[in-house]
């Protein structure tokens, strides 16, 4: 028995490989299937299942051009409905992998078709469980996801309830958890930074597993203090049910060398989207007007995901030298698919045309933090809510970055805004997004609140209301 999880940490992901007796089980793979084949073929056997434990709605799973490649059955829990040939697997059916078993224990309540796969070994002892989004390390999935559902948040909150304490909680304490997901990811609230436990350990130290909690408890605590689902989740799970473009092809067609005229002739001339995805501080450095940023050195995908609103917009990458298939290739990961090429030679090409190039301004936390002390300056925090509640600079604006769509009208296009997150990331991406749709007078803190803690200037903790 070879069981390898392959841990792709800018999706906050985990896909599994299974292996046994010559025949091997993908669970929850990525859109780029090739690494499950090769590996398959490595080691001389044969890809017989890809498992699915639910429609994923914050990546595009690989499950169809897998199968189409390898002529493996796609399994989806019982109530799955797709515009693709399936496996529908009933409660507690088992599917044989070599000399081990996979039991499909149908765990609703993160999406309807959920799935937990039980692997039971060549002795009949329950193994592990590969728990998609129904329970993670120290959270449980969110339940407000379901495609299309009649059902409410709390409706599906009740029956995740029922699954985790009837099909999960009832498993010895020695059974491996694999879950989908890691810290990092959106689909939960509270996830550990480990990706692999037992449930032993989950049944002691997960809140969602206590013994003496309540269907009601449990429907209050699960829902409270979940952040509204990024845009592109509900994109990427009719994706995931109802098919999509073969990766092979995005990236023959994404990944193409583009000369400066060809470059600007697209953006012009196809409305596309130009997206720099190098480091923020090259793009500080100087960049193509309009162009936005989001670095592939930070949470690339779901970042983009949030940002692009349109999952069908053209868009023409800036990269640094040699990233042009990974960036392609992450775009894919979150159903953005219309790559049409990048800038062949980068930045430098482009200034040895003659073509504007723009900058933008930064500077230390010590500059600004003189600057504050002797002129009534804006200051705009864009890290997320919890991060600025938790303590933030005195008279700090605030909205998230994910938001930044929603809040333009909360600042005014005249007055200049030091702009900070926690580190410098998101604030640079803040920035190039407000400065193409208008915005001028942005001056970037370097090191975002993480500096600007060091210096002396006054910060306002939060305060819990329970000691008011």
């Amino acid at each position: 028995m070879k069981i390898e999880q392959l841990y792709t940490g800018c999706l906050a992901q985990g896909a599994y490989y299974i292996e046994s007796d010559g025949e091997v089980a993908i669970i929850d793979p990525l859109r780029e299937t090739q690494q499950y084949i090769d590996k398959a073929k490595a080691n001389n056997a044969k890809i017989k299942y890809i498992l699915e434990t639910h429609f994923h709605a914050d990546f595009v799973s690989g499950h169809i051009d897998l199968a189409k490649k390898t002529g493996a059955a796609i399994v989806f829990g019982s109530g799955a409905t797709t515009d693709y040939e399936i496996h529908a697997a009933v409660d507690n059916e088992e599917l044989k992998l070599g000399k081990l078993t996979i039991k499909v224990l149908h765990t609703p309540g993160h999406t309807l078709e959920s799935v937990t796969y039980l692997l039971i070994d060549e002795d009949g002892k329950d193994h592990a469980i590969f728990s998609g989004d129904t329970l993670f390390l120290g959270d449980v999935g969110r339940p407000d996801l379901a495609i299309k559902s009649d059902l409410s948040k709390e409706d599906l909150a009740g029956m995740l309830y029922d699954s985790l304490r009837d099909k999960i909680m009832t498993l010895s304490d020695d059974v491996i958890v694999y879950p989908a997901h890691g810290a990092g990811s959106a689909c939960g609230k509270n996830l550990s930074k480990e990706t692999v436990g037992v449930l032993g350990e989950q049944k002691k130290t997960n809140y969602a597993l206590r013994a003496d909690m309540t269907k009601q408890e449990f429907i209050k605590e699960v829902l409270d203090g979940i952040a509204p689902p990024p845009q592109y989740f509900a994109k990427n799970a009719m994706m995931n049910k109802m098919g999509y473009d073969n990766f092979d092809m995005i990236l023959q067609t994404g990944d193409v060398p583009l000369s400066p005229e060809e470059f600007e002739a697209l953006a012009n001339h196809e409305s596309a989207l130009v997206l720099d995805v190098r480091t923020q501080s090259d793009f500080i450095k100087g960049h193509i007007p309009n162009s936005i940023f989001i670095g592939l050195n930070g949470g690339f995908a779901p970042w983009v995901g949030a940002l692009i609103t349109d999952i069908k917009q053209p868009i023409v990458l800036v990269v640094p030298e040699g990233k042009s298939e990974e960036a392609v290739t992450r775009l894919s990961r979150v159903g953005y698919d219309n790559t049409l090429g990048y800038l062949k030679g980068g930045i430098e090409a482009w200034k040895a045309c003659g073509k504007d190039i723009e900058t933008l301004e930064s500077i230390s936390a010590e500059t600004f933090a003189d600057i504050s002390k002797t002129s009534d300056i804006n200051v705009l925090d864009v890290r997320k809510d919890g991060e600025y509640n938790s303590m933030h600079l005195e008279n700090a604006q605030h909205f998230s970055l994910d938001c930044i769509n929603d809040n333009m009208n909360a600042i005014a296009d005249d007055n200049t805004y030091y702009v900070h997150c926690a580190g410098g990331y998101r604030s640079v991406i803040a920035i190039s997004i407000l400065k193409a749709r208008g915005f001028n007078n942005l001056i970037d803190i370097a090191g975002g609140f993480g500096a600007i803690k060091k210096t002396d200037l006054p910060t306002t903790d939060f305060v819990c209301p329970s000691t008011l």
